[in-house]
């Protein structure tokens, strides 16, 4: 075991050892005063001293009443200061319970009408420990010793930064702008589009940018540093890369893999899901994150994984992981959204998934099988990949990336016609592009795709630790096999050899006879197409 897959596992044997407090359910619980209104739009206004580390300024809310209601919940990480909440020139009354702010609206605001609260704050952010694996900001500086400064709260919650509705299920429908005060000499660059800057002549300037589309809250970021801006064009698409200034040459070269990249995805995923707001790698000082239309970049321009290959197959080292991976994310987590943090796995197995797409767009089907075969290793079946609702907690376990992944090539090959797996895959991230989704509506899209009967399959991987087990038994010189699994009523085709003769049958929780067959010896299973357990 490598030294990534060893830290990787020990992240994961920490992170799911949890005990639930009162603020977790302040933030991942849908209560009356987080369902009375719809976020419409965040619009930021900051000022960022880095040398102090410190923010102020204001977020401006605005939101769609839907129900009637005299109070509602913003949250902002308690150790940052509320400065003063208006409505309308209006000074608004508040009460703070830990990270959950609690505001008294003005009397009866009308049902569907639009309301914009002026939230002014500042404080220290919290410092990150091991950016992206806790949430953060990180504050380093480059070789030339210009500040070097992102910021990554996933999981953690963009309340750690910023007044926002901290949950996954209202991203601002219309988008957001984000318009960050820095000293002068250095960038912001955040996400969508870049709309101008300004020079406030306090010795800072303010650098805008405008979002288009619906983010999820944990994407919205920003990036400081001394950066060059190198631009492309992918017929249309806009690619833009922001790098700091001594690695200009190297990304050059570094980031040719991203054209490639992006002709694959949009093939098997369908187009771009932000056009309208372009597709930015930024270089930040921690490895990565899938910061929509912004995806943050530290793989310090080498393949694989900081130059490691968690498959050990070698083909990881073929491919940057960062650059790759993160842009996944872009069909899946932030066009396609969990609802809660607990169904993550909607966005990382089929953004891990995405990994072996890659491999196979560019050096075929059998290094694809190899490469997502070598995930095999870091599964670790210790508990259920769904984590628990309305905590804000997911698992915290790798599974939700391998496992998953796995899962869904086990389930291309159950299908058994790669034209109606691919148009079923791009189909699921057309249909829910720009939507906030639950398992089960993966589950029921998919199965009726696929014409499969696929929910005892989801839920077996899912909601228990245990791989379906493959069991043999010789009866009467036949022999017969059945699933051994916690779902009732799974079915799964298993295909094998006998000498040399490819089968291929459909195997239940029922001793089912297989054709031909009178040794256990005799079988060899193709292995390669499924994630199971065997037992002879």
């Amino acid at each position: 075991m490598n030294r990534i897959i060893a830290l990787f596992l020990l992240y994961t044997a920490i992170s799911s050892s949890q005990t639930f407090t009162r603020r977790d359910t302040l933030q991942g619980s849908l209560r009356p005063e987080r369902t009375a209104f719809d976020v419409q739009r965040y619009d930021l206004n900051l000022t960022i001293d880095p040398d102090n580390r410190t923010i102020v300024g204001f977020n401006d809310i605005t939101v769609k009443i839907v129900e009637n209601s005299s109070r509602i919940q913003l949250d902002l990480f308690e150790n940052m200061k509320v400065d003063s909440i208006f409505h309308k020139n209006i000074k608004l009354t508040y009460e703070r319970e830990m990270d959950a702010v609690f505001i008294d609206l003005p009397p009866e605001l009308p049902l569907n009408s639009e309301q914009t609260i002026r939230f002014y704050y500042s404080g220290k952010p919290m410092v990150a420990k091991r950016a992206p694996w806790d949430g953060g900001f990180v504050w380093k500086k480059d070789s030339n010793g210009n500040h070097f400064v992102g910021v990554a709260v996933q999981g953690t919650g963009a309340s750690l930064w910023y007044p926002v509705k901290d949950h996954q299920s209202d991203e601002p429908d219309r988008g957001a702008s984000v318009r960050i005060a820095v000293p002068n000499g250095l960038m912001n660059v955040s996400n969508g589009r870049f709309l101008g800057k300004e020079a406030l002549f306090n010795g800072y300037t303010r650098w805008d940018w405008e979002v288009k589309s619906p983010i999820n809250n944990y994407n919205i970021v920003i990036n400081i540093a001394d950066y060059v801006h190198i631009q492309e064009e992918l017929n249309g698409l806009d690619l833009d890369y922001y790098v700091l200034r001594e690695n200009e040459e190297i990304a050059r070269k570094h980031f040719e893999e991203v054209k490639p990249m992006m002709n694959c995805f949009q093939e098997k995923f369908g187009a771009y899901p932000f056009v309208e707001d372009g597709f930015k790698l930024v270089e930040t000082p921690y490895l990565g994150m899938e910061h929509q239309s912004a995806v943050a970049y530290g793989n310090k321009y080498m393949k694989g994984y900081l130059g490691n290959d968690m498959t050990g197959t070698g083909i990881g080292l073929l491919f940057d992981y960062i650059t790759i991976h993160e842009t996944g994310h872009e069909w899946f987590g932030n066009s396609i959204t969990s609802k809660d943090i607990a169904d993550m796995w909607i966005h990382e197995s089929f953004t891990t998934y995405s990994e072996s797409v890659f491999v196979e767009c560019q050096f075929g089907y059998e290094k694809a099988m190899e490469y997502i075969n070598g995930q095999k290793r870091m599964v670790g079946n210790q508990k259920p990949i769904i984590g628990q609702f309305g905590v804000n907690y997911k698992t915290g376990n790798s599974d939700m990336y391998y496992k998953g992944a796995l899962l869904l090539n086990t389930i291309r090959h159950m299908i058994n016609d790669d034209d109606k797996w691919w148009k079923l895959l791009r189909n699921y991230a057309e249909t829910y592009r720009h939507q906030i989704i639950e398992t089960s509506d993966v589950v029921e899209f998919f199965t009726k795709e696929s014409t499969l009967n696929l929910a005892p399959v989801f839920d077996q991987y899912l909601n228990y630790k245990n791989l379906p087990e493959l069991e043999f038994r010789l009866v009467k010189k036949s022999v017969e096999a059945r699933w051994n699994t916690d779902a009732i009523d799974f079915q799964m085709p298993i295909e094998f050899y006998v000498d040399t003769k490819k089968m291929r049958v459909l195997v239940s929780n029922n001793w089912v006879r297989l054709p031909s067959v009178k040794e256990v010896e005799e079988i060899e299973l193709v292995m390669y197409k499924m994630l199971v357990n065997v037992k002879k």
